[in-house]
């Protein structure tokens, strides 16, 4: 049933199909070896083929919007939204979590450096008297999960790479490697659980199948059943590969990828000139009427939203230049607007009222 609807769908060749689902060529020095799969083997390409297919059209999909979007190439500014929900934490926490959470500690960090750094680094250049408000700098986290050499990210590529790893050595890898980091700490009795502390707080992952995600061969065999579909869309989701490539099943990483793809985004980010609109959920239940004060005051905590007001609170939160002050100042000393500049005239404004400081 399987083989029908793969053929079906993708009109491809049923025996080169079979094939490609039961056996592997391994490509030595002396010649090509071809071997048949085990049972769970077989299990394996097959799911491998289902989510190259998925990849592969995903990634077409994407292409299209962006191409129909239609962004003018020339185009001197652009206006960009990123949307994205939040940290994730639920009761089974796996790859997927983590990446997004990763995402998450990225956007902080910008979040940080353009609230906090940079608006208390404008109070020093401003000679303003105020006491520096301290923050959190989750930097640590971003170099546990992402550090190459000695990231998670990395110390799962590598255990991607040896056909005898499990997501139990994997595990115990992580327990050996980061014992003593301050973000990291394994639940008690816990196999294959490890814990992060994240800047929004602590979230328990399970790495049972962080290997099988993380894996993204482009199987040769895969490839080339593809490539001679009869159906010319399918047949162009799979171009041919170089030579040199198209020889043997190449590892690609799918966090790596990920991790690659967050980093461009944030470089895109820090050419933009940033605007934050904090979203809280009122209630947990998707409820109309319904506000819970800790749950509310935990998402402000998690955001950082605390610090930026108490970062606004030092300083001055409103900003103007001396033309829109007396603008909308001057009728408080009209005397004293058309005899001086401006940055006299508002120093006389601030003096009349009383103001100091």
């Amino acid at each position: 049933m399987v083989l029908l609807k793969y053929i079906f769908y993708l009109r491809c060749d049923e025996k080169l199909l079979e094939d490609s689902l039961c056996q592997r060529v391994i490509v030595t020095p002396d010649g090509n070896i071809t071997k048949p799969l085990d049972p769970d083997s077989a299990l394996q390409s097959r799911d491998a083929l289902a989510k190259t297919v998925y990849s592969r059209l995903f990634d077409w999909i994407v292409d299209k919007i962006n191409n129909s979007i239609g962004q003018d190439p020339d185009a001197i500014s652009i206006i960009g939204v990123l949307d994205i929900y939040g940290f994730e934490s639920f009761k089974v926490n796996s790859f997927e979590q983590l990446c997004i959470n990763m995402t998450n500690e990225k956007l902080q960090q910008h979040f940080n450096q353009h609230v906090f750094k940079m608006e208390q680094e404008e109070y020093t250049r401003d000679e303003i008297d105020w006491s520096y408000v301290e923050f959190v700098d989750n930097q640590d986290v971003l170099d546990l999960i992402e550090k190459k050499p000695g990231g998670i990210i990395a110390l799962l590529d590598e255990a991607c790479m040896f056909p005898k790893s499990t997501h139990e050595t994997f595990a115990q890898k992580m327990y050996q490697t980061y014992k003593s980091h301050k973000r990291f700490s394994k639940p008690k009795l816990a196999r294959t659980a490890f814990t992060i502390n994240h800047y929004a707080g602590d979230v328990t992952y399970q790495a049972d199948y962080f290997l099988d995600k993380n894996k993204d061969y482009v199987v040769a065999e895969h490839q080339a059943l593809l490539n001679s579909s009869r159906c010319s869309f399918v047949a162009n989701l799979f171009p041919p590969l170089p030579e040199e490539s198209s020889k043997q099943s190449k590892f690609s990483s799918i966090g790596t990828r990920f991790k690659q793809q967050l980093q461009a985004l944030m470089e895109t980010l820090s050419t933009t000139e940033p605007h934050y609109i904090r979203c809280v959920k009122p209630n947990t239940v998707l409820k109309p009427g319904i506000f819970e004060n800790d749950n509310v005051l935990n998402q402000l905590r998690c955001g950082g939203v605390l610090e930026a007001i108490r970062i606004s609170c030092a300083g001055y939160p409103t900003k103007r230049t001396f033309d829109e002050f007396i603008d909308r100042f001057g009728v408080l000393a009209p005397e004293l607007v058309d005899s001086s500049d401006e940055k006299t005239a508002c120093a006389a404004i601030c003096d009349k009222m009383g103001l100091k400081g």
